[in-house]
């Protein structure tokens, strides 16, 4: 049974709703005109209407010609070059049969590009990469806004698509909206022999043939990279709010259940859509926020998520920021170890007991809540719960008791440490996140040196070049939203792990991101403001002794009043080539990571605003 919800959670709730009174209703309100107008296509033109169903099929055609039947529209972030995304292919005629057996039709309404970070990590594309999220969200909507449909289907798995298609599918918050995705593909080479094939590589002791045969084991065939990262975690959100079919998250790709899952989709949308229920504007509310971080933290998720759930909960009117992760990380159990906090990968942590586990322990313990919405219905119990195929029928049943195996999954009560290891950090340089779930304790506390960059190629030529074989603390700028989208910097890793096993104290403080594959190298990261914004982080200087403490989430500066020096300038960047000089609108306009690192103007309204209120 459900406890009551613990102190803190319905402190940090209350806090929320009391801070997004005004945007949400506005929110609200915007969503209740839309569901009053009813039916959308009975607003359309005869030749609005013509064209919209042109190219369908003959019962298809009939049914929407006459208005008798839903019409489920399915937005894909389908491409046969991302191995999280290549399955999508085969899903659009899965949904249009499942649909058609229960009086329904769906049409693919557009599709939204699909980056990967694996591909782009260190390369100049990684500076689109943050912004695809707000691509991926407009394409969204432009899908969408055809006016065509009366529930949808998100099919996407990814780091910035998710997000992506959740603030797109926000602003047609009175439409209900199902999320789709592919699971993870098999286990191959275990992450840590990965890892550690990287670090052998960085420090010149392996040759490239070793470390391309290395990855090609470890991504080998369709289906979710197998480390809990950003998409991984992506997939825990889904469930944890109440957007996916109950056990939907890992999955694999070739699984018999696999289409079973996405057959339910399809049809539970088509019963929302015909009872007008559950809308994602209604499921998407202040409780289910909380929820989601609540989610992150038990099971050591995503850095790019104290960004993205920043963004994706403005796009539905509610305010949060990085004090609310932290109070919540302060009464939520880390009970899972998965790659990078641990050996195991996703599939052995679904094996164990998985989301289904983790939901029902935390809801038995008050730390979730329980009375939101969910496409399922009201009530987050349902998502404790695991599927199973009876035959061909697809059931449920309540989720394992006891933990398969305690080295990776635990129950509340007995968690790998008492708190999720995401925090924050607050001084002289500013506000950061640091992921110390991954970093032995030992480690959690570094005081040294500054060595500053202004490039991540940068710190490794000097890597390379044998000059840092010391105590010292990277101090990486200007790579925040506003110099060059905040690409990922987990190229650094291997080098800065492998010093760290020489015995030297390093750290890492950037205002860039380390994604969901934070390492044991402890890293301040999106520290705000950003250095081409005028933040501190661009006055720190080559010598000055920088505290970076995991544990009393101090980042600081000693000795040094940084409020007298000169404001750094942004240095000459190459912004040119790789679709970079596409998005320099995007730069200009972008907000500070702790408000989502937003270019959507609208959408940043209200992170303006409070900041104007707070200062």
């Amino acid at each position: 049974m459900s406890a009551s919800p613990h102190h803190v959670v319905a402190e940090v709730t209350k806090r929320i709703q009391e801070r997004s009174a005004d945007t949400r209703r506005q929110y609200l309100d915007m969503i209740e005109a839309a569901r009053g107008e009813g039916r959308h296509r009975a607003s359309l033109s005869c030749g609005n209407l013509a064209h919209g169903f042109a190219a369908c099929g003959g019962s298809d055609k009939r049914a929407l010609k006459d208005g008798g039947w839903a019409n489920v529209g399915i937005v894909t972030a389908y491409n046969d070059m991302l191995s999280a995304h290549q399955p999508f292919a085969a899903y659009p005629p899965i949904i249009k049969k499942a649909l058609n057996e229960v009086g329904a039709v769906g049409q693919v309404a557009g599709g939204v590009p699909a980056m990967c970070d694996g591909v782009t990590q260190g390369q100049p594309g990684m500076e689109l990469s943050l912004f695809s999220r707000d691509v991926i969200a407009m394409s969204t909507a432009v899908a969408l806004s055809h006016n065509m449909f009366d529930a949808a289907l998100c099919l996407g798995v990814c780091d910035k698509i998710v997000p992506g298609l959740i603030i797109g599918a926000l602003r047609f918050g009175h439409l209900s909206v199902i999320f789709v995705p592919a699971g993870p593909m098999r286990s191959g080479l275990p992450n840590p022999e990965k890892a550690r094939v990287r670090q052998l590589y960085a420090e010149g002791k392996v040759g490239r043939d070793a470390l391309l045969d290395a990855e090609s084991k470890s991504y080998h065939s369709p289906g979710t990279c197998t480390f809990y990262g950003t998409a991984n975690s992506n997939q825990l959100l889904m469930e944890v709010m109440g957007l996916h079919i109950p056990g939907t998250a890992f999955i694999n790709p070739d699984d018999p259940m696999r289409e079973h899952l996405t057959r339910a989709a399809a049809q539970r949308a088509a019963a929302l859509a015909e009872d007008g229920a559950q809308a994602i504007g209604d499921i998407v509310d202040e409780k289910a926020i909380v929820n989601a971080i609540i989610g992150l933290h038990a099971t050591g998720g995503s850095t790019n998520h104290t960004i993205h759930l920043i963004a994706m909960a403005r796009a539905a009117g509610i305010i949060i920021d990085w004090s609310d992760f932290d109070e919540l990380a302060s009464v939520t159990p880390l009970m899972c170890r998965v790659y990078p906090n641990g050996p195991a990968d996703v599939n052995h942590f679904h094996a164990a007991g998985g989301l289904g586990f983790i939901i029902r322990e935390l809801l038995d313990a008050g730390i979730l809540h329980e009375d939101v919405e969910t496409v399922m219905g009201h009530g987050l119990r349902a998502y404790a719960s695991q599927p199973f195929l009876d035959g061909e029928e697809l059931v449920w049943r309540p989720v394992t008791e006891i933990s398969a195996d305690t080295e990776i999954v635990r129950p509340y009560a007995k968690p790998f440490s008492p708190d999720g290891g995401l925090r924050l950090l607050d001084g002289a340089i500013g506000r950061a996140v640091i992921k110390v779930s991954a970093v032995k304790p030992e480690h959690r506390t570094v005081t040294a040196p500054a060595v500053v960059f202004d490039d991540q190629d940068d710190f490794m030529a000097a890597f390379k070049a044998g000059e840092l074989e010391r105590d010292f603390v990277a101090v990486l700028r200007f790579q925040g939203p506003r110099a060059n989208g905040m690409p990922e910097l987990h190229k650094l890793t291997p080098a800065l792990g492998a010093l760290q096993d020489k015995g030297f104290k390093v750290a890492l403080v950037t205002d860039g991101r380390m994604s969901g594959a934070s390492g044991k190298v402890p890293a301040a990261i999106h520290v705000s403001p950003e250095a081409a914004m005028g933040g501190a982080i661009g006055k720190v200087r080559d010598g000055d002794v920088v505290t970076i403490c995991g544990q009393t989430g101090v980042l600081s500066v000693e000795g040094v009043d940084l409020e007298e020096r000169p404001v750094a300038v942004l240095p000459p960047k190459r912004t040119q080539g790789m679709g970079r000089e596409l998005f320099a609108g995007f730069r200009q306009i972008a907000t500070a990571a702790e408000d989502g690192a937003l270019s959507i103007p609208d959408l940043a309204v209200a992170a303006t605003e409070k900041a104007l209120a707070e200062a």
